[in-house]
């Protein structure tokens, strides 16, 4: 089945720019206007991403955001926070709100595609091993599935494929824009306060087990032996 992607965009020029270079890449598009009908949507028929403005009519983003990340059903969902605002802080709110990545307007429609074939990679298993405990951390690649002491917990894609990286490599030192490269796809250390914001996210998410990630001060992280 084709991946769907539901664009979350009020100005009606941008969003069917969005869609016909998704739609054209093979991507099945759909697009509303607001956030209460994008949740709606969401609700209905779950899409494989979501492409989803700052600033809509009677609720914006970062709250849509929220509301998804606080549900099993729609947690998982990848999000791409598309907004006029450039400022770091703008964008360090949208990571905590729970959005994998973001573009800032105004874009170049290759980039956005960039983005969320990277994002769609991460979901999958990039043969890594198919299971892999650490502690009392459990990873299942095979059915994306993570598990603390035993109880699963729900990661973005984004989380899931940064616990990865982390635990394929213990006791070894990962640094911010190697992180960067190898989770999010870029080529240049542009932000690595993404890494801090995700991984403070991940610590949350893991509870009691969240010491088993160690920060290297000034230079990334990296799991207890």
């Amino acid at each position: 089945m084709p991946t769907r992607i539901l664009i979350v965009e009020d100005d009606p020029d941008i969003a069917q720019l969005v869609a016909r270079y998704l739609d054209k890449a093979g991507f099945t598009t759909e697009r509303v206007t607001s956030g209460r009908e994008a949740l709606q949507t969401i609700t209905e028929r779950p899409p494989d991403l979501v492409v989803l403005d700052l600033m809509l009519p009677h609720m914006d983003g970062l709250e849509v955001c929220r509301l998804l990340r606080a549900h099993d059903a729609t947690s998982g969902i990848p999000v791409i926070m598309l907004t006029a605002k450039a400022e770091e802080v703008d964008r360090i709110v949208g990571l905590e709100f729970g959005a994998d990545d973001y573009v800032t307007k105004p874009f170049s429609p290759r980039e956005m595609l960039l983005r969320i074939k990277a994002i769609l990679r991460r979901g999958q298993s990039d043969g890594v091993e198919e299971s892999m405990t650490r502690g009392s951390i459990t990873i299942d690649s095979a059915r994306h599935r993570v598990l603390v002491a035993g109880k699963p917990i729900v990661l973005t894609a984004v989380e899931f494929k940064l616990l990865s990286m982390l635990m394929q490599r213990p006791g070894r030192v990962q640094a911010r824009d190697r992180l960067l490269n190898e989770v999010w796809g870029y080529e240049s250390a542009i932000d690595t306060r993404t890494v801090d914001t995700h991984v403070r996210r991940l610590r949350e998410k893991l509870g009691k087990a969240a010491s088993a990630i160690e920060t290297v001060r000034g230079f990334g992280y990296r799991l207890r032996e």
